[in-house]
């Protein structure tokens, strides 16, 4: 079971995470434990996996690496994401899999894969 996925950000990127992990994607987010805060950046959770939004002065971002999440309604997140402003590139290169990677404002890879189709 995993915890968390931790992904970087540029230095003073906490409001442009917010906006993304919770104004578009519906993330909550957490508050840091008070001894993590001192470093930046944000946490945000949705139906029980977190994911910590860290800042890193020497930012690049992850172009293959990425976390993939299950949803339940992954048409309209890929609206909602394209509303926003988000490019959603469908895959259909997984068997049995309806699936599209996107990014944050940053740059990280996200995959989105539908919950029923595994």
């Amino acid at each position: 079971m995993i915890h968390h996925v931790q992904l970087a950000a540029p230095p003073d990127g906490e409001s442009e995470s917010r906006a993304f992990w919770a104004g578009v994607l519906g993330f909550a987010e957490i508050d840091k434990p008070s001894a993590l805060a001192s470093r930046g950046g944000c946490w945000f959770r949705y139906e029980g996996i977190e994911v910590h939004v860290g800042i890193d002065e020497d930012f690049h971002p992850a172009h293959k690496a990425h976390p993939g999440f299950l949803v339940h309604d992954l048409d309209e997140l890929a609206q909602r994401l394209e509303r926003a402003g988000g490019e959603v590139s469908w895959d259909a290169a997984f068997p049995g899999t309806r699936r599209f990677y996107t990014h944050d404002p940053f740059g990280n890879r996200l995959e989105f894969l539908e919950a029923s189709g595994r």
